[in-house]
């Protein structure tokens, strides 16, 4: 697992985070001020990034959150069968299997170019880089 550890008080809107050991995408985050014996809290909101399923954690702002280091990559697709691409990695040419989304089912074609993220260990495919060439 790649990550990285920040403080629960400095995540903002927009920002990546772990919870539950799920990568998410942080919708909201906001941070009350400390009472007279307390201490401040955070409150955030994430929606996971493969899953899309709500999360939501208070903890106190000074406490510890992993933030998960995305890397994206771009890859060729070399074979479609049924909802899985068979794809060759740019950098690396290692070939494996990656899932088509269902907003991408009718432009991933042999040949055409594909933007995916490693998230965690896992593959995810993005988004259509370029057409057939």
């Amino acid at each position: 697992m790649s990550t990285k550890v920040v403080g629960a008080g400095s995540v903002k809107e927009g920002s990546f985070i772990v919870i539950d050991g799920v990568a998410c995408k942080v919708v909201s985050a906001e941070t009350s001020k400390s009472g007279k014996h307390g201490h401040a809290k955070a409150r955030i909101m994430a929606i996971g990034l493969l899953d899309n399923k709500k999360r939501e954690i208070v903890m106190p702002a000074s406490d510890n959150v992993d933030v998960p280091i995305i890397e994206k990559k771009s890859a060729q697709v070399l074979s479609v069968t049924g909802d899985m691409a068979n794809v060759m990695d740019d950098e690396s040419f290692e070939t494996f299997d990656l899932k088509i989304p269902e907003e991408l089912k009718e432009s991933v074609v042999p040949n055409c170019k594909i933007l995916y993220w490693t998230i965690l260990g896992e593959r995810v495919m993005k988004q259509l880089k370029g057409g057939a060439e």
